[in-house]
């Protein structure tokens, strides 16, 4: 198997339900690849996407959250785990390759931003970014389109959470420093290993784990509150580093640590098992033997609650694990609560009297 050097999915995959044609990589690719003897190195696309709308509402019981933003679709940092590769069939596109390396962006986020913020029955709660796609992800730099949905949101004093493995966000730390002044802001990283060769295979195109806690540092410096997520945990993968995780996100200064357990969702799940295969053909089946255990006998729990934390033994004792180091770490209980009482409706064509 010829693997990309530089991206998680080992293949493009495969989509029949949204009647995404099987393909194990783009056919001018293959030609070009028959004709030269060698495949070329893959680049990133990215897309314009026009969307009517901004705010994506949901209802799920186990999320903290009922609205979200996301600037970008598909993700260049290519981490294989991730459970939105499946949303790329919509485009027709693979969960593979493709969604790595074939991105929208949505340059028109702000200014929809704006004009759902300004409706007379908007309803203030805290926005979440970076819940399907990393708003900090690479082609951010150029854009800048997370920084403006955020100079909206800074405008009128709404809350958001957002949620990032990148360092990318402490160009921000002007606009996130703003919110945290009046508690409208909580910033998550995301720090799966600490090992950069595991990084390195596993989401290759995210930051060092260093770089992640030297960011948890800065922002803590900040006054911006910081916490941490291990997510996912991988059974036989990463599993043995959640102590060592734990104590070292505690010394950057993160306020707590939370953990998800690896989720394989549809077209996922034969993705997981390629990289496993070209990457750790010595504990393939055992991976996958502990999640199916963890899963109730599938590769995934689609039922809210367990899907975070999964059953069974496995699920008990990465649970009482990582229970054990939060309270070793000094991490406590407490609840970050977001205000929502500064909101006040962007500036339209007459200014505000007030």
């Amino acid at each position: 198997m010829a693997i990309e050097k530089g991206r998680g999915a080992t293949v493009n995959g495969e989509s029949d339900r949204f009647n995404l044609p099987q393909r194990a990589v783009d056919g001018d690719w293959l030609d070009l690849a028959l004709l030269e003897g060698a495949l070329p190195r893959l680049r990133t696309e990215v897309t314009v996407e026009r969307p009517r709308t901004i705010i994506v509402r949901n209802a799920s019981p186990d999320i903290g959250f009922d609205r979200s933003i996301n600037a970008y679709r598909g993700c260049e940092h290519g981490c294989i785990y991730c459970y939105a590769r499946p949303s790329h069939a919509y485009h027709d596109l693979s969960p593979g390759l493709d969604f790595e390396t074939k991105l929208f962006a949505k340059p028109d986020a702000a200014a929809l931003l704006r004009a759902e913020l300004a409706r007379k029955n908007y309803s203030v709660a805290p926005i979440a970014m970076g819940t399907n796609t990393d708003p900090y992800q690479p082609i951010e730099k150029d854009w800048r389109i997370t920084r403006q949905v955020l100079e909206v949101l800074v405008e009128t004093r709404h809350p958001t959470f957002i949620t990032t493995k990148s360092d990318r966000i402490l160009r921000d730390i002007d606009l996130l420093a703003d919110l945290a002044h009046d508690n409208l802001v909580a910033v998550m990283l995301s720090v799966t290993t600490l090992d950069p060769k595991v990084a390195r295979t596993l989401e290759p195109r995210a930051p060092h784990p260093e770089r992640r806690l030297e960011a948890i540092a800065q922002l803590a410096q900040a006054g911006i509150p910081v916490t941490a997520n291990m997510s996912p945990i991988i059974p036989a993968i990463n599993d043995h580093e959640i102590e060592n995780v734990v104590a070292r996100v505690a010394a950057a200064g993160a306020r707590d640590i939370n953990y998800i357990l690896v989720r394989l969702p549809h077209e996922v799940a034969p993705l997981f098992r390629a990289w496993l295969d070209a990457h750790h053909p010595d504990r393939a089946a055992k991976v996958m033997a502990i999640i199916r255990d963890l899963r109730g006998g599938r590769d995934n729990d689609p039922n809210f609650g367990s899907r975070m934390r999964g059953q069974g033994v496995w699920a008990d004792l990465i649970r009482s694990r990582f229970v054990k180091a939060r309270r070793k770490a000094g991490f406590d209980d407490e609840r970050l609560t977001l205000r929502t009482d500064l909101f006040r409706p962007p500036e339209g064509a007459q200014m505000r009297l007030f």
